[in-house]
């Protein structure tokens, strides 16, 4: 079938669009609009992980030991502390411990106590470390470069700042604060 100009010029419709219609047409008193934008950040988030865990995998690393190298990788310190662990990567104390152990066992961190205090320990990565999270980066900045390919960088700077206006609703000094229920609720 021959296509019109008015065609052409309706933009293509992917699977939100069509759950979107889906709803409208099941629940017509229903706002949907939310799902408009969200439901494609969680279609996205898929193909986010898929690329990660490719990135990951060809670097010899899982997605947790990706998070704990890139942290220290990233910290222009020449180490950390578990605590300070714990933030960048929002685990607990038992995990960090844990995590900590195997990938000192891996040879990809080494953990020594503190030099100015003897009480506390310090993370430090090692040099097989540093090659495998370095070349996690770099394959994962291809694989997320490739996922942003269809917008040009005035849209990716554009996309970015919505995307950081929304999540700082979110983020505070407690991270996890948001996704609590508030006291007394059930």
């Amino acid at each position: 079938m021959p296509t019109t100009p008015a065609d052409d010029a309706a933009p293509p419709h992917d699977e939100v669009d069509r759950v979107l219609a889906g709803w409208e047409l099941a629940r017509e008193d229903l706002d949907v609009s939310p799902l408009a934008v969200l439901s494609r950040v969680s279609r996205l988030t898929r193909y986010l992980e898929i690329a990660r865990r490719e990135a990951f995998s060809e670097a010899g690393l899982e997605g947790w030991e990706f998070d704990m190298l890139s942290a220290l990788r990233r910290s222009g310190e020449d180490a950390l502390s578990p605590g300070a662990l714990m933030h960048e990567t929002l685990v607990t104390s038992g995990t960090m411990t844990t995590r900590i152990d195997k990938l000192v066992t891996r040879g990809l961190v080494s953990k020594n106590r503190s030099p100015h205090d003897g009480r506390a320990v310090e993370v430090r990565l090692r040099p097989d470390g540093v090659a495998r999270v370095d070349a996690a980066m770099e394959r994962l900045l291809e694989a997320e470069r490739e996922l942003l390919g269809p917008l040009a960088a005035a849209e990716q700077a554009e996309l970015a700042g919505m995307l950081r206006t929304l999540l700082l609703t979110f983020e505070s000094d407690d991270p996890l604060r948001r996704l609590r229920p508030a006291h007394g609720a059930r």
